[in-house]
């Protein structure tokens, strides 16, 4: 039987061998180096695309993407879709499809600092996936305990749900590690501390209660949540001192960590994520804060100097 089992695996090592001599790698769309330029969903990538030039649409598993030329750029603007999913997805096929030299992401977020205002533009140093948690088992009424197996879930708990850092590997770190935090690139984060941008205020009648600020620094979440609950909202703050959060940053930012390909993150607040006094603030003032994180993004590519 041993003999047997052991044919039967050496066989199956062939076939896979031989599957891997006969792969073909997919071709570059385009052999142009550019910055990918990102958005979540089509509004905030509507006034991208409107300052896009000489713009050229490939479509690649459903995914258009934009090449041309943004603050006089070369550019590859295209839509994550929304949630760590589809921006872990469609990241990769961008970089494994064109010559990408840096990421940078536009879109809007939930504000968690109570420091911070609809309408502020931040640019966080980092950013971790806040729901890659373990559920817990409750052994009485309000108390949970984690498995003795489980030794990495040593963040602040919310109920049944402890943090947990994600598994990590590239290229140039190919062993096994867990890390929570995916730092963006310093020489941008430098370049975006330098800036200086007038931010709208009001859109289509409706104005904020504090003039916007660009805030560079500091750390943002994301994970495959909308959240709207001040009691979480408060906790995010405390164990992460989070400014933002949103669905998609940490994703995009694990996979350029993996490739070895520098990042950096423009999110604007249209809603504070429960905090407010009332209803969710997003479907009023998204238009906006898109707006202004895509004027940031593109004050940003004007001034950078790579």
């Amino acid at each position: 039987m041993n003999r047997l089992r052991r044919l039967l695996l050496a066989l199956a090592a062939s076939a896979a061998l031989a599957g891997c001599a006969g792969m073909t790698v997919a071709p570059q769309a385009d052999s142009t180096p550019r910055i990918a330029v990102m958005s979540a969903f089509e509004p905030e990538l509507v006034l991208l695309r409107q300052k896009l030039q000489d713009a050229r649409t490939t479509r690649i598993n459903g995914v258009e993407f934009h090449t041309g030329t943004l603050q006089g750029r070369p550019v590859l603007l295209f839509l994550s879709g929304i949630s760590m999913t589809n921006a872990t997805m469609n990241t990769q096929l961008a970089l494994d499809r064109f010559k990408v030299s840096h990421v940078v992401f536009s879109g809007i977020a939930g504000g968690v600092n109570p420091n911070l205002s609809i309408g502020d533009v931040t640019v966080p140093a980092q950013w971790g996936q806040y729901l890659e948690v373990l559920m817990a088992k409750e052994v009485a009424p309000g108390r949970y305990e984690t498995p003795p197996f489980i030794q990495d879930a040593t963040l602040p708990n919310f109920g049944m749900m402890f943090p947990r850092p994600v598994e990590f590997r590239s290229a140039a770190q190919p062993q096994v590690t867990r890390r929570f935090w995916f730092e963006v690139d310093p020489g941008m984060l430098a370049a975006a501390r330098a800036m200086k941008v007038d931010l709208a205020a009001c859109a289509a009648g409706t104005c904020l209660r504090h003039p916007p600020r660009l805030v560079v620094g500091g750390n943002g979440v994301s994970g495959q949540a909308f959240m709207d609950n001040k009691a979480f909202r408060e906790y995010t703050y405390a164990t992460f001192q989070a400014n933002v959060l949103d669905m998609e940053t940490a994703a995009v930012g694990m996979v350029a960590h993996a490739n070895g390909v520098p990042y950096l993150a423009f999110r604007s607040l249209s809603d504070l994520a429960g905090g407010g006094d009332g209803a969710n603030e997003m479907g009023t003032f998204m238009r906006l804060a898109a707006d202004n994180s895509a004027q940031v993004l593109m004050a940003f590519l004007a001034q950078w100097k790579p």
